[in-house]
Parts: C-alpha cells; structure tokens; sequence
C-alpha cells in the first residue's frame, strides 16, 4: 500500500501522514512542489522520531511521478469530495496507492483524469471536508482492515 500527497502545503500534514506510513508500514510519496521548505522543522516536529521508521519518496513533479515504477505499478486511487463512489464500496489491493489533493485545492482536472478511481468519505451532510492527513488515516485503515493486513 502506498500514500501520496499532492503538493501538500501544510507541513504538519506531512509530519502526520510521515507517522500514519510509519505505523501501518506503507510508502508515503510526496509530489513536489510544496508549500512548504522541505526541511522545514515543522515536518521533523510532528513526525518525530517516525521519519527514520517511514522515509518519504519524493518526486519533483506530477510528471515524475505519473512516470515512476510505483505508479506503473498500481492502481491510483484518488480521494476527492467530487468523487462519488464510497470509500466503503472500494475492494483495495496491496499494490494501491492512495492519492491525496492539495489542502486548499485538490487537485487539477489532469491528475483527476489520470486516477484509476476516484473515492469520497461520506460525511455528514453538513460537513464540507476533513482535513488532508485525517483523511488519509481513514482511507489507509479501512484499505487495510478490508485487505486484512491488521
């Protein structure tokens, strides 16, 4: 199972989703550029000492990505409050990845069109959205706990 964060601006986001591939045992790809210094100390402070457990892999654009061995690879699964198939309704495989938007935008129209399949959390209805690293915490556990991997 992989985890990738669109050109995330939060570095705290970072240092949670760094924890959250560190205790479920993933691969975190971060997909530059961010909003962010990538040595910034926030990321360090809030991923602790899990940064040595879950190393991220970075690729320098969308481009780089679309074209690595780990996309090539598996089946890109997108969260996206457009999206209008259930997390729930989703059978994950062990080779997935996990695409996450940017905080404040999501992500272009072409990287949308480029994912295998695009899922939404449901919420309450007057809920508009969870924060990014949230998010990823739900999408990665119920991947896991449908695939039995804990």
């Amino acid at each position: 199972m992989n985890l990738a964060f669109y050109q995330p601006e939060i570095a705290q986001n970072v240092g949670a989703a760094i924890r959250l591939a560190a205790c479920f045992d993933i691969t975190l790809h971060i997909i530059e550029p961010c909003g962010f210094p990538l040595k910034d100390r926030d990321i360090r402070k809030v991923a602790m000492d899990y940064g040595a457990l879950a190393a991220p892999t970075y690729h320098a654009s969308w481009e780089a990505f679309a074209t690595s061995e780990v996309r090539q690879q598996s089946r890109l699964i997108l969260l996206s409050t457009k999206a209008s198939t259930s997390l729930y309704d989703i059978e994950f495989l062990p080779s997935d990845t996990l695409l996450m938007g940017q905080e404040s935008a999501g992500v272009p129209d072409t990287v949308r069109d480029s994912c295998d399949l695009s899922a939404i959390i449901p919420l309450a209805p007057q809920a508009r959205s969870l924060n990014v690293s949230v998010a990823a915490g739900i999408a990665v556990s119920e991947a896991m706990r449908k695939m039995r991997s804990y």
